[in-house]
């Protein structure tokens, strides 16, 4: 197996390869209303996880990165635009470190722009040669369909005490694992996979979704501000139903469920209080609890790539996988 050097080298190359891609994408100036806000979140950073992994799903099945470049772009974009909307209905102020768009222009032209983004992601990914376009076509916008769902139930769960763990399971699938396993699975078929290729890589990304977004609720409470990316405690001021504040409801009392009542009710608001949320949690166990589930959807990721071929690429998907669970940001 390669080292670690090689992985992080190979992953910046992809990187670097959808970043060019992107700037394709968005090559239009004009009205600026529109286009710089776009140009502005692309250019923020990120790991860009999802084009990437769409790349390795590509290569894993045997075929060139090349002929995936343009649905790399796509399935970005698409995720930024998710951001975006995101950022307003959450109300964040700062994304990857940066101020938000409509913080920054306002919500008209957030709004605007992430509309945009939406066509400029099916205008890139129906560029693809190497497959019917209309199969692809069909996975992303499934994708779409289900992340509106998502924030949806994401949305009216803000308004429910009753909400349970697998109501949650499901709302994460639809908001986060879906974009990931579409990622894998259009990599896939891009690059002529077989079915099982396409179903294992699908599976694959569906897990490493779940794990991923668990990860992120985890962080909200105990991630560091400064390489998180934005600002610590976001969820709990929105009275938000993740993981590990539903774990931690199953198990304590007085005092302790009181200060969840107040989560919910949106009445945690300064970083004392979110401290004392932080304490409650690792002291009920609800922050191990959280740690271990992102551990076992991990490897349940990793197992799923079992039926494909021994290549740089599959044990790069291993190794990738393994960095998300230990990320900090």
């Amino acid at each position: 197996m390669a080292d670690d050097r090689e992985y992080r080298k190979h992953y910046e190359f992809l990187k670097g390869e959808v970043e060019k891609r992107l700037a394709q994408v968005v090559a239009e100036r004009k009205p600026h209303t529109v286009y710089d806000p776009i140009r502005y979140i692309l250019k923020s950073g990120g790991k860009r996880v999802r084009p990437v992994l769409l790349l390795l799903s590509c290569e894993v099945v045997g075929s060139n990165i090349r002929e995936a470049l343009d649905a790399a772009a796509a399935i970005e974009v698409l995720h930024t635009f998710t951001l975006v909307h995101d950022d307003i209905m959450d109300e964040a102020e700062t994304r990857r470190g940066r101020p938000t768009i409509h913080t920054t222009w306002d919500s008209n032209v957030a709004i605007l722009s992430g509309d945009q983004m939406v066509a400029l992601a099916f205008r890139s990914l129906l560029r693809t040669k190497s497959v019917p376009v209309k199969h692809i076509a069909q996975e992303l916008t499934r994708a779409f369909i289900e992340v509106c769902e998502g924030q949806g139930y994401d949305k009216e769960f803000e308004e429910r005490t009753d909400v349970s763990v697998e109501e949650y399971l499901r709302m994460v699938e639809k908001k986060t694992a879906v974009m990931i396993s579409t990622a894998t699975a259009i990599g896939a078929m891009v690059g002529r996979g077989a079915r099982r290729e396409v179903i294992a890589l699908r599976r694959f990304g569906r897990f490493l979704g779940i794990a991923f977004q668990i990860q992120d609720d985890m962080l909200d409470i105990v991630g560091d501000e400064s390489e998180f990316g934005k600002k610590i405690g976001g969820d709990l001021k929105q009275g938000k139903k993740t993981y590990p504040i539903l774990r931690a409801l199953e198990s304590v009392r007085g005092r302790d469920r009181e200060l969840i009542r107040r989560v919910m009710q949106r009445k945690v608001r300064t970083k004392r209080q979110i401290r004392d949320v932080r304490r409650m949690m690792e002291s009920h166990g609800a922050i191990d609890d959280t740690r271990e589930l992102v551990r076992l959807n991990t490897r349940r990721a990793q197992a799923a790539l079992g039926p494909l071929r021994a290549c740089r690429a599959k044990e790069m998907l291993h190794w990738l996988a393994d960095e998300l669970l230990v990320r900090s940001h």
